[in-house]
């Protein structure tokens, strides 16, 4: 499998800066790149840590990069900013969604998704406002953000309980909750006010796993696709041939085998492009790291150009066609297994993409280091 892609930024941490991660990007109206990262900037690196949204700038379609600066301080009550999601929304305006943690009476921590939006190119942000009414406990994927054909914002989310105690358990009894069901907020007036849609999608298993993370995608015929982060061995997948009114049943996506770690879709020029981890998890060995996670390695690039329609996984074993099509058109983009890479983000540039993701950088930590790698469109088959 061809390798592509070359480093072009690469955010190292240190004692009082152990992680940066969870990235966007947006192309602001001068034509500079925007990269948005969760900083965290106390000892704590986990994911309850204290942690700010902060941003570096590439004037020349991503050769180059400011140093980091600070985009949006965390309030004082919150325990931090992460996830960041950085769009243009139907009015010109700049989106911007993220997940906020507070730690609440009974010690317990709520994470919920907050949106802002600037009329200045990000200089400033308009007052927060939450995507839902209902405090719980959401994960919400960075980069993972989707304004449609219609001006509509998606934010695909998995509710988790009503809170989450200091090592990410759910605060609700398992008895009367299931974990992990994906639920959408959408707003139609670019982030004034927001609507929980009552659909949500729920794993077929009866446990207490469920789906994490989820992402979402609108093919041509406005059909929509979202796709989640399992530990079930594969990306799980819905459909909605309404706007996401219903949603056909969640089921396993035979092209992505993955670990219990998310993808990223993005359409870029005439292709689309799904970014993952093609590895599923393995019960025996020790190839595990820090929080108890299967290694996220290696990280490939897999190429559409029917407008992702080419992955949606319908064909169920190996010796069909679809597959040795998708194989032809994968790339990786680190092969080097002895690191993860986990949480892409992607954009479109001048002269290709550029996709930004955590970098375990030698370490058993896989939520470390940023690194951005810029690939040209002429190392792709096209």
């Amino acid at each position: 499998m061809k390798k592509i892609g070359r480093e072009t930024l690469f955010i190292t941490t240190s004692k009082f800066n152990p992680r940066n991660g969870e990235a966007a990007f947006v192309r602001l109206s001068d034509g500079r790149i925007c990269h948005a990262f969760t900083e965290y900037y106390s000892e704590e690196w986990d994911d309850h840590g204290t942690a700010r949204i902060s941003a570096c700038y590439s004037s020349d379609e991503g050769e180059t990069w400011t140093t980091p600066e600070i985009l949006l301080e965390k309030d004082e009550k919150a325990q931090n900013y992460m996830s960041p999601c950085l769009f243009r929304m139907s009015n010109g305006e700049l989106g911007f969604e993220y997940l906020r943690k507070e730690v609440i009476e009974d010690g317990t921590v709520t994470c919920m998704p907050w949106f802002r939006s600037s009329s200045d190119e990000g200089k400033t942000w308009s007052k927060a406002v939450p995507c839902t009414d209902e405090v719980g406990y959401y994960c919400a994927i960075n980069d993972g953000c989707m304004v449609d054909s219609l001006g509509r914002i998606w934010v695909p989310l998995a509710f988790h309980g009503a809170s989450h105690d200091s090592f990410g358990r759910s605060g609700f009894s398992y008895t009367k909750f299931k974990s992990g069901v994906v639920q959408f907020a959408v707003s139609d007036d670019c982030g004034k006010t927001w609507t929980k849609l009552p659909y949500t999608i729920e794993s077929p298993f009866d446990d207490n796993v469920g789906f994490a993370e989820p992402g979402i995608h609108e093919y041509e015929d406005g059909t929509l696709w979202t796709y989640c982060r399992t530990n079930y061995g594969f990306q799980y997948q819905s459909f909605s041939q309404n706007r996401g009114e219903s949603w056909t049943p969640a089921e396993p996506n035979f092209l992505f085998m993955s670990p219990d770690a998310p993808m990223r879709v993005k359409r870029v020029e005439n292709m689309t492009l799904a970014v993952f981890n093609p590895r599923s998890f393995c019960h025996v060995g020790q190839n595990r790291e820090t929080m108890s996670g299967i290694r996220r390695t290696p990280i490939l690039c897999a190429v559409s150009y029917d407008g992702g329609k080419s992955f949606d996984g319908t064909a169920k074993t190996f010796v069909d066609k679809e597959f040795r099509v998708f194989e032809e058109n994968c790339y990786m983009l680190e092969d080097d297994e002895s690191d993860s890479y986990c949480y892409p983000a992607v954009i479109g540039v001048r002269d290709g993409f550029l996709v930004s993701y955590y970098h375990s950088n030698g370490t058993d930590r896989r939520l470390n280091c940023t690194k951005v790698v810029k690939v040209e469109f002429s190392e792709i088959n096209q």
